[in-house]
Order: structure tokens, then C-alpha cells, then sequence
């Protein structure tokens, strides 16, 4: 544990977190808690709808309708939406079509910019904060998702709340919080082949655990975040809250700037210039100190698959089922022995012997246009194997999907043997028709792989874009060193 220097906060140097905090404090109170303001909020249809309901019982307005943004995406199926004669085709589940009716009556009765479920910009939530330029360098961003940590990737202090904090800030713009401690996560070197910023978001869950970042706001570092594309460095950030922090964050730089430029809800002329002038100010002080710290070799980082139901049960595709014997906590031991009889796996099976029966590609953590490329260049001119039942590519948002079209993306998924899909949350989580059947094994490029998390009974293997491209075409998981 680091310790901080006695210093006025002035003057002690800071980390990039302390400076985006300490600029958004509008009061600190004797219990030590702050009153911060909030710069930007995303709301979806999942989370708002009591949130929207209170603030009418209460005769309240929104504070700052332009500060807030509605998308929606868990509930929406991802087939068609629109049928032959351009008319809206209803949504089956009742619960789903109550949710995506009250987010589309609420947005506008309350003054809130709307993107509808068949505009060309609707997606993901934290797909399109980024790439509408709506999720700004040194911002703070709240959504009704933990996955918000997400838009860290840009240098925004970014997290999640509950649906009574969506309330607070509809009404306030404002959140009482607790200043979180520091962390960094410093990885130097090269990546070797075939490892891409999921490998790596992985392989540091399975180093630090999901309890690792609790009370932390993680800050990832080292010249292997700052090669990375903002596609890359937004899965990154996504993943923090597996490793049980509040927020991740990656320091902005040309890269960023470069990225938003010209985006719809970015700065523009004199004030893009004064906005990149603060944000290049945001990075992490020389000498400032973090509550803790984490050094990783990105040499000693491969192809890494879960194997378990947790995030941090982690491993590389070479590797084998660990026996639940191996782990020195009796706990860890007894949650390993419960993730095998649910998973249907034996400890020391290899992991390249285990078959899956289901792909999906998408997700908030992986459905931008990098991770649709890299999917596409490991399945081009090939086809899936006979033991794939189902497989699903999802865009993260319409400008995604229509990008990947424009470059021919889509026809080498479909050609392949894989679903091409419309924008959404889709099989990431069982709250919409795309559901992992029971007992079958999915090779997914989302975030979570807890029990029922794709569907009831179904079995999640986390990996990259790439991994579950190699894995549609063998029918099992695969090393995609071995295919390119």
C-alpha cells in the first residue's frame, strides 16, 4: 500500500483520477463524502423507467435534459425490425416491449434527445457515447449500467449507478460519492500474436481476481495502453468492473483526440481547441502515488479463455481445467469445484479438447468495428463447423453495421455460416430473444459468464473476437495461432 504525501492537494502531484474528481467536486461534506457533478448521462430502457416514474410522483423536472442521452439496446431483438412496408414490427415479450415504450414516451415528455430503435445512430449505450463524441476526455459519465466503466477508455471518469441514482442525477446532475482509492495497472513490452486487449483484460482479471479493484478506480498503464486504438482501449476500461472497480480509466492523448474529432456531440472550432488544450493536461502527475499497484510483463500474456464462472477464471488456450485442489482458499476451491459441475468440465481437461455448440460476437465489450475486422480476417473464405448450432455476429451500434457492410464484413460472416444481426445488447445477457440454449456451450466475446448469464444452463467461455472466430470454424475452443 502507497502512501500519500501530506501535501496540499494543489500542489502534491496527482493521478488522473484525483484530477478529474477534484474538478468535478461541487461540495465535500464532514462524513467525507462529495457532492460531484455529472457531465453526461446515458439512459437505456432497463434502469429509467422507475427513475422517470418517481421523478413524476415528485413533480420534479430533468435539471439538464442536454446533458442526458437515451438509447435504448438490452431489451431490442436484434432480427428484423421494420417489416416489408417500413411499419414497426412488435416486440414479443411483454416486459420488453413495456420497458422500450416507456423509455420512448419518457425521453421526449421530459425534454431528453431519443435515439429510436430503428434510427441509423441507435446501438449499445457505451458504443454510442464514444462514437457520437457524447463521452468525453476528462468527463464524468453516469449510466444505469455497471459496463459504463466502458467510455474510461477516452479519459472519462466513468461508472455505473443504480436506479435511484438515475433518479438523483435526472433531477440533480449531481451524485454523493465517496472518493475512491487508486490503482494502477502498468503493462510494458509487446504483445505477442494473436493477443488482443481482451487477452490482456483477461489475463490482468485473472491475475488481480474480481475482488482485486474493490474500492479502486483502476488506471491502466504503460506503452502498451498507449499503442492501443480507442476500440481497444474501450474493452479494456469495459472490464474493470469484472475486477471489482468502480471505474477504469486510460489517460487521453492524440489517439483519443484524433478519434472524436468532427463526431456530432464533440467540440468544435475554438472550443475543440480549448477542450484539447485542458485534455491534454490529463494524465497522471510525475511522482504521483497510487493506493496500489500492479506490474505486468505483456510477454507473459497468450490467448486466454475462461474456463470457469467467473471472470477471473482465467487461463491460456494451451493451458488445462485446473483441479479445484489447486487453489490455497478452501473457498476458491469450493466455488471451482461448483464452476466445473455447472460448466461440464473435468479438471485437467485440456481446453483445446473442449466443444461449444454456439458462438456470439458483439456485445459493449466487443462489437465495434475493430473487433468485427478481426473476427472477419480469421473466418474469411472458410465455414463454420457442422457442430455449431448457432452463431450470431451483432454490431455495436447502425454506424458500425453499416461500416462493416460497406467494407464487406457481413457477407464473410454470413458466408461463413454465421447470423448477421442488428445493433443491440443481444446474447451478452438472457433479457432478450437471443438466448444461449441450456446446456450448450457458447464461445462469446462479452463480458460475464456467471451462471444463466446467456440463458439458463447455458455454459460461457469469454474470448476475443478472434478466439471465437477459431472457434466457430472447429467446433471447439481454439488457439487462433494455429488458423493464422
Amino acid at each position: 500500500m502507497a502512501s500519500r504525501p501530506q501535501t496540499h492537494p494543489s500542489i502534491r502531484p496527482r493521478t488522473l483520477y484525483e484530477k478529474i474528481w477534484d474538478a468535478h467536486v461541487v461540495e465535500t461534506r464532514e462524513d467525507g463524502t462529495s457532492i460531484l457533478f455529472i457531465d453526461r448521462h446515458l439512459v437505456h430502457e432497463v434502469t429509467s423507467p422507475q427513475a422517470f416514474e418517481a421523478l413524476r410522483l415528485a413533480g420534479r423536472t430533468v435539471r439538464r435534459p442536454d446533458l442526458t442521452l437515451a438509447v435504448p439496446d438490452h431489451n431490442l431483438p436484434t432480427t428484423a425490425r421494420v417489416d416489408g412496408d417500413g411499419k414497426r414490427i412488435p416486440i414479443a415479450d411483454p416486459q420488453s416491449a413495456a420497458q422500450l415504450a416507456a423509455l420512448e414516451a419518457n425521453a421526449p415528455a421530459f425534454g431528453i434527445e431519443y435515439i429510436s430503435a430503428t434510427a441509423a445512430a441507435q446501438g449499445i449505450v457505451h458504443v454510442v457515447g464514444p462514437e457520437q463524441g457524447f463521452s468525453l476526455p476528462g468527463s464524468t459519465i453516469v449510466c444505469g449500467d455497471s459496463h459504463t466503466a466502458a467510455h474510461g477508455g477516452i479519459g472519462a471518469l466513468a461508472f455505473g449507478i443504480g436506479t435511484s441514482e438515475v433518479e438523483h442525477v435526472l433531477a440533480t446532475q449531481t451524485l454523493q460519492l465517496k472518493r475512491a482509492k487508486t490503482m494502477e495497472v502498468r503493462v510494458d513490452g509487446e504483445l505477442g500474436p494473436g493477443v488482443t486487449s481482451k487477452d490482456l483484460i483477461l489475463h490482468i482479471i485473472g491475475v488481480i481476481g474480481t475482488a482485486g479493484g474493490t474500492g479502486h478506480v483502476i488506471e491502466y498503464r504503460g506503452d502498451v495502453f498507449e499503442r492501443m486504438s480507442v476500440e481497444s482501449r474501450l474493452t479494456v476500461c469495459n472490464m474493470s468492473i469484472e475486477a471489482g472497480a468502480r471505474a477504469g480509466l486510460i489517460g487521453p492523448d492524440e489517439t483519443v483526440f484524433a478519434y472524436l474529432k468532427g463526431r456530432p456531440y464533440a467540440p468544435s472550432g475554438n472550443d475543440w481547441d480549448r477542450a484539447v488544450d485542458y485534455w491534454r493536461g490529463l494524465k497522471s502527475d510525475t511522482g504521483a502515488e497510487f493506493d496500489t499497484s500492479v506490474r505486468i510483463d505483456a510477454a507473459d500474456i497468450e490467448p486466454t479463455v475462461t474456463w470457469g464462472t467467473s471472470p477471473e477464471d482465467t487461463a491460456p488456450i494451451g493451458g488445462a481445467v485446473p483441479d479445484p485442489e489447486s487453489f490455497a482458499d478452501p473457498s476458491k476451491q469450493t466455488a471451482a469445484r461448483k464452476s466445473l459441475e455447472y460448466m461440464g468440465l473435468q479438471p485437467g481437461q485440456q481446453l483445446t479438447d473442449v466443444a461449444v455448440q454456439a458462438v456470439f460476437i458483439g456485445s459493449c465489450t466487443n462489437s465495434r468495428i475493430e473487433d468485427l475486422r478481426a473476427a472477419a480476417d480469421v473466418l474469411r473464405g472458410k465455414h463454420i463447423s457442422a457442430n455449431i448450432e448457432w452463431g450470431i455476429v451483432v454490431p455495436g451500434s447502425g454506424l458500425v453495421k453499416r461500416q462493416a457492410e460497406e467494407e464487406g464484413l457481413d457477407r464473410i460472416f454470413i458466408d461463413a455460416g454465421l447470423e448477421w444481426r442488428e445493433p443491440g445488447c443481444s446474447a451478452c445477457l438472457g433479457m432478450n430473444p437471443d438466448k444461449v440454449l441450456p446446456g450448450k456451450r457458447c464461445a462469446s466475446t462479452s463480458n460475464r459468464n456467471f451462471v444463466g448469464r446467456q440463458g439458463p444452463g447455458a455454459r460461457t467461455h469469454l474470448m476475443s473476437p478472434a478466439m471465437a472466430a477459431a472457434a466457430a470454424l472447429t467446433g471447439k475452443l481454439t488457439d487462433v495461432r494455429d488458423l493464422v
